[in-house]
């Protein structure tokens, strides 16, 4: 049987002489892995292989199995061709650090199209971003992810809020004024910087977060240890420290 969905690619792997294995976090079935027989050929050159790199957005039509692990997909194209994500540099480090998020993030194949159309917007928007509003971008994504992954931050504050006495709780994902009793905490400005993206639902917003790439940087070790904390075998994120150099 064979359904139409949309999806973001997120890895591909090269198999054989002209297939791929490629995992795709899809609209109607969460994230699937997905054989491509016959792509990486001559006469495909120009609408095969070149469908399937990593943040591309498909429109798909796919045959699903149930009962088998990999999938196969009968007809594929772009539902959106970028303007810059695949030619600008910083643009495409950006759309890199948050496939690797996804894919590192997205354990079972279970639908979320909430989640989805999160992301889905969130790589347009990144596509047609101004620079001073994609340079905020990583941070924006990482922690409103955490919405639909189960692992929300709470953006209740405490009575007093008081920026030299306010603490992130990273175990419990919750603002706090005394500091926990254990090591996993963000406090101070970049508590109180968090809570300020937290507040952002229009991405044209991140222009008025005023941040220099030390604090950048500092912020995303932060939320990638609140990753790690919160899913099993997150591990490292090979696309950080490429963001933090052409963020620099």
């Amino acid at each position: 049987m064979t359904h139409k969905t949309k999806g973001i690619v997120l890895r591909i792997i090269k198999y054989g002489e002209t297939s791929l294995v490629v995992t795709i976090f899809t609209e109607l079935f969460g994230v699937q892995t997905y054989m491509v027989n016959g792509v990486r050929t001559s006469k495909k050159s120009g609408a095969g292989a070149i469908l399937y790199q990593p943040a591309a957005i498909l429109e798909m039509e796919v045959y699903r199995n149930e009962l088998k692990s990999m999938q196969r997909i009968k007809e594929s194209n772009w539902a959106l061709i970028y303007n810059n994500i695949m030619s600008n540099v910083i643009k495409n480090s950006i759309a890199l650090y948050m496939v690797e998020l996804l894919y590192k993030s997205l354990k079972q194949p279970e639908q979320n199209t909430e989640m989805f159309s999160f992301c889905e917007d969130a790589f347009t928007q990144l596509d047609t971003a101004e620079n001073n509003i994609a340079a905020n971008f990583p941070l924006y994504f990482a922690l409103h992810l955490t919405h639909f992954l189960g692992f929300r931050i709470s953006n209740e504050m405490p009575v007093t809020p008081l920026k030299d006495h306010l603490y992130l709780d990273m175990i419990e994902g919750n603002f706090v004024n005394a500091q926990p009793l254990h090591p996993h905490f963000l406090e101070g400005e970049n508590a109180m910087i968090t809570s300020e993206l937290l507040k952002i639902m229009q991405l044209h917003e991140l222009e008025q977060v005023k941040l220099n790439s030390i604090r950048r940087r500092e912020l995303l070790i932060k939320y990638h240890e609140y990753y790690s904390l919160h899913i099993q075998d997150f591990g490292q994120m090979k696309t950080l420290q490429v963001l933090h150099e052409v963020l620099a």
